[in-house]
């Protein structure tokens, strides 16, 4: 049922973190893997690794924010694989926190740059290829969004990052209405505190992991390889008529 022999997946951001998670997740169930990263260091250290587990893996540098790389590196990554049976639009940034009466209207816009406009750009090359597919008799697909806890919850000093992530789950229950016909679902992930380079600052933190810690149920941080299961999960034929869901993963805490 969770067998990804045969399958492409393209996982953007995934040269670490939660992405490089799912992305060893992908391949270990049996897919061939595309990850877009924006350090080559960091792309060949993943890709050296996803290679490990005996799958084709093609890595390449793309920022998301810039709608002509994505169009070229997603054509390339077609060239190269064949096709994209899963695509997670993983890749984002974190805000520098500030209240939004103080909010510079420069991070703003490089905020959603990458996490909405990146996405867009990302999702959109996904969906023209998969109904362009689906058209000539071979139709399915997974498109999954990154969004973010704080999509649900009060986000204090991150308004930019908030407003990026909540437009996430919008624009994946749009799609999965939309994209219905053609047999391609749309689900959007929903992290909770996870311990990544983008938030490990604040859990080097003792007063903010002082403060967060105890709220989590499950008493510890998130780590990668949680979300590898998701990402299997979501990129199966288990998951073809689950469809406009948001998956929260996140040890309990938004509901404690």
């Amino acid at each position: 049922m969770f067998e990804l022999k045969g399958k492409v997946a393209l996982v953007t951001g995934g040269n670490g973190g939660i992405g490089l998670g799912m992305a060893e997740g992908l391949a270990a169930a049996g897919a061939d893997v595309v990850i877009w990263g924006g350090k080559p260091e960091k792309n060949a250290a993943a890709e050296a690794k996803l290679k490990s587990y005996g799958r084709r893996v093609l890595a390449q540098r793309c920022d998301v924010a810039d709608e002509g790389q994505v169009e070229a590196c997603f054509a390339e990554a077609l060239e190269q694989m064949g096709r994209v049976d899963a695509c997670f639009a993983n890749a984002g940034v974190s805000q520098a926190r500030a209240p939004l009466h103080e909010l510079g209207t420069k991070e703003w816009r490089r905020v959603l740059s990458v996490n909405l406009d990146g996405a867009f750009f990302t999702l959109r090359a996904a969906a023209r290829h998969m109904v362009d597919r689906a058209k000539r008799g071979d139709g399915g697909g997974r498109l999954v969004g990154m969004a973010s806890t704080a999509a649900v919850h009060g986000a204090a000093r991150a308004a930019a990052y908030a407003a990026s992530k909540g437009a996430m789950v919008a624009v994946i229950r749009a799609l999965a209405v939309e994209m219905a016909r053609y047999g391609i679902t749309a689900n959007s992930i929903l992290p909770g505190w996870i311990e990544t380079g983008m938030t490990a600052a604040g859990i080097a933190d003792a007063k903010f992991a002082g403060a967060v810690l105890p709220r989590i149920p499950l008493r510890r941080w998130g780590v990668k390889e949680d979300f590898a299961g998701i990402a299997v999960y979501l990129a199966s034929d288990a998951s073809r008529y689950h469809t406009g869901d948001r998956f929260v993963i996140d040890g309990a805490y938004t509901i404690f």
